[in-house]
């Protein structure tokens, strides 16, 4: 039988509650498997998705080697993907909520801040999408804007043209927040129905263009030896669990919403793995085929339906691109931010706020660079940003399952005097924790971005980067629990009161 737990009455403290960060009531839980597969399936279907497999193609993988690599990515980031969301299932609680669990009613806004600046790069990453798509339709019908004079410095390697038209979109997201996102949901249905069937075009002009499917799959890995793929497969697979390492931990986020564990659990595990590997297969062929018709890879779609003959053909694509990004944008990387700043100070920040903020830290993070090649986006930004989420995972996960046996108090997590508030609010062993599962990463990032040469680190250190989502969730949960042994038994005790707390549901 499921449960869902609610809490005694108890008077919350201002300046840790708002209307956003309340428990969810079981009367508002309304999302059912189906809801959760197609949430998955909406934000697995956008751009950055057919750039991840693209990028594997770019990087030497042969198509079965990157589709592999995609599918185990996907599937281990289930694991906590689904550990977590229990927590937000069963308690109708956010994730800057459920982190005071293991780092304090204070601290959780370390790692609710690490989240959330993640999530600023990656509205960035998806408003320069949509703003270049919109450039690629702009310089077909007013080829002037490709030659604007240079008015950044060389060293932001930013066009005027794609910034202008980079800045139209960054403001047309700022009124869909300011609007509200109940505003984008015509925009999520148009996406559903309009990119897949773009995505099937594109395949079956890839086809038809390479002759079909035989040759472009015949294609053979660029790697000249066994050593050489597995230096590139393990930092691959990295980034593949890093890609949605992001929402690995806001899930509950999405959670809090769910009728049963069993609606999050099911709907999470049919919406993930397998339609990001069917998406990302459409990137691996069509990206595939670029080399056989255009005699060099283009990973990038956006760049590659520029180069289509027909004016209007490339409008309708770079417009829909546009509007489908827009839908993403709002409602994968507006959310979890806008409920991570408001945490911050829930009685001065509401969501519009934080999404506001969200847009302006998106454009600062210098997008662009960020995916400027395939090289950078895998392990620059999505191994980078996965050896600060995985220490966060790890602590969260040990903390919820192994310490407090997935038993919370409700009201303690809105109180500065509660059982969460530690010491001052901040749970030191947690921030400890959190910092020795990162450490063991920066070498080995620092060397990726070329601000430590090679040889100043010793090799083996520089490999542990490779690794760097994986090491630090293990460091991180290991030396998290042998910090916490000796109240492990008071947190026990305390479980025991929890009982007779809370009114149990069944649902």
């Amino acid at each position: 039988m499921e449960t869902t737990r609610q809490p005694t009455k108890s008077p919350p403290d201002s300046g840790l509650t708002s209307e956003d960060l309340a428990p969810v009531t079981l009367q508002e839980r309304t999302w059912n498997t189906w809801n959760y597969a197609a949430l998955w399936i909406s934000m697995s279907l956008c751009i950055p998705t057919y750039m991840l497999a693209s990028s594997l193609i770019e990087g030497g993988m042969n198509w079965w080697q990157a589709i592999l690599t995609i599918f185990l990515g996907n599937s281990i980031v289930l694991a906590p993907m689904i550990l977590n969301g229990r927590a937000g299932a069963t308690y109708g609680i956010p994730f800057p909520v459920f982190a005071r669990v293991s780092f304090g009613v204070r601290g959780a806004n370390i790692p609710a801040m690490m989240r959330a600046i993640i999530a600023c790069g990656w509205f960035g990453i998806q408003t320069w999408i949509g703003g270049y798509a919109l450039y690629q339709m702009m310089k077909l019908w007013v080829p002037g804007i490709a030659t604007l004079p240079a008015i950044f410095p060389a060293s932001w390697s930013l066009e005027t043209g794609p910034a202008l038209m980079f800045l139209l979109f960054w403001l047309l997201n700022i009124y869909v927040v300011y609007l509200g996102v109940d505003s984008i949901k015509k925009l999520l249905v148009f996406k559903a129905f309009f990119l897949p069937f773009a995505a099937l075009a594109l395949l079956f002009w890839a086809i038809r263009a390479g002759n079909g499917l035989g040759p472009i799959l015949a294609q053979p890995a660029k790697f000249t030896s066994s050593a050489e793929f597995w230096a590139f497969f393990f930092p691959s697979l990295t980034g593949m669990v890093g890609f949605w390492a992001t929402l690995s931990l806001n899930i509950p986020d999405f959670t809090r919403y769910a009728k049963s564990q069993r609606a999050q659990v099911v709907g999470q595990a049919l919406g993930l793995p397998l339609p990001m590997t069917l998406f990302a297969f459409i990137g691996v062929v069509v990206t595939s085929a670029t080399f056989l018709i255009y005699g060099q890879t283009i990973w990038d779609p956006v760049v590659l339906a520029g180069r289509f003959d027909s004016k209007l053909l490339v409008s309708v694509a770079m417009v829909a691109v546009a509007l489908s990004t827009l839908a993403t944008n709002i409602a994968a990387n507006i959310v979890s931010p806008a409920n991570d700043f408001a945490n911050l100070s829930p009685a001065h920040i509401s969501f519009k706020t934080g999404g506001y903020i969200t847009g302006v830290i998106g454009i600062l993070i210098f997008p662009w660079k960020l995916i400027a090649d395939p090289s950078g986006y895998i392990f620059t930004w999505l191994v980078g940003y996965s050896a600060l989420l995985g220490p966060i995972g790890g602590i969260m996960i040990a903390d919820y399952y192994f310490i407090r046996k997935q038993q919370l108090h409700l009201p303690d997590l809105y109180q500065y005097t509660g059982r969460y508030a530690y010491q001052n609010g901040f749970n030191t062993k947690a921030l400890i924790a959190l910092v020795g599962g990162i450490l063991p990463n920066i070498p080995g990032f620092l060397t990726v971005i070329g601000l430590v040469p090679k040889g100043a680190v010793w090799p083996w250190l520089v490999a542990v980067y490779d690794y760097a989502w994986f090491v630090g969730f293990f460091i991180s949960a290991i030396s998290y629990l042998l910090m916490m042994s000796r109240q492990k038994q008071a947190v026990q005790r305390e479980q025991t009161q929890l009982q007779g707390e809370f009114q149990v549901s069944s649902i």
